[in-house]
């Protein structure tokens, strides 16, 4: 059976996209595949000091510094506890000069997962353990559902150089006053 194209979208929002999926604090999430570079062993983290909490440290990924971010930490938990199945998913970010390649420590790496656009639905209004600005979607996946995250919300460098300002001058940080305060330090 031939499936129909609107013409004024590209049919490209209609295929399948593939996502890498991993938990957090036993919740599945999920990243594009094309925003991965690689997946690493958790290894030696050089801790930088008066980082915010969710800044674990750098790495050195072939001779390149990697900031490394603890996603628990960033959505508001307890630090990840590394066990030798604590991971870390090398992302890719590209920005309007550059590209930012940051890291993200995740307990499990899970699977890679192709999801038709036709099953993920809008991020819920209310009730998530996270910001609504940090999820893409839901996808549905075997009658449950996986969180799509916007990566570059959750790794927004602006929101975190604002995160290291308000560190650095030991002032408390509002969870719900960030992206304000990306935006006043970014302008």
């Amino acid at each position: 059976m031939a499936t129909l194209a609107r013409k004024d979208l590209p049919a490209v929002a209609f295929e399948p996209r593939q996502y890498l999926t991993f938990t957090l604090g036993g919740e599945m999430y999920a990243v594009e595949t094309l925003s991965v570079k690689e997946i690493i062993e958790y290894g030696q983290v050089t801790t930088v000091p008066m980082m915010p909490r969710s800044i674990r440290g750098v790495i050195n990924l072939r001779g390149a510094v990697v900031p490394v971010i603890d996603l628990k930490a960033r959505f508001g938990g307890q630090p990840t506890e590394v066990t030798r199945r604590t991971c870390i998913v090398i992302i890719e970010m590209s920005g309007s000069d550059e590209c930012q390649v940051l890291g993200i420590v995740v307990d499990t790496v899970s699977e890679v997962l192709e999801i038709p656009p036709g099953e993920i639905e809008p991020p819920p209004a209310f009730g998530a353990r996270i910001r609504a600005d940090f999820i893409r979607g839901m996808g549905k996946v075997g009658g449950g559902f996986v969180i799509l995250l916007n990566v570059e919300a959750v790794l927004s460098t602006d929101e975190l150089s604002a995160l290291d300002t308000l560190s650095r001058h030991g002032q408390p940080v509002d969870a719900g006053a960030l992206p304000r305060l990306a935006s006043s330090v970014a302008g």
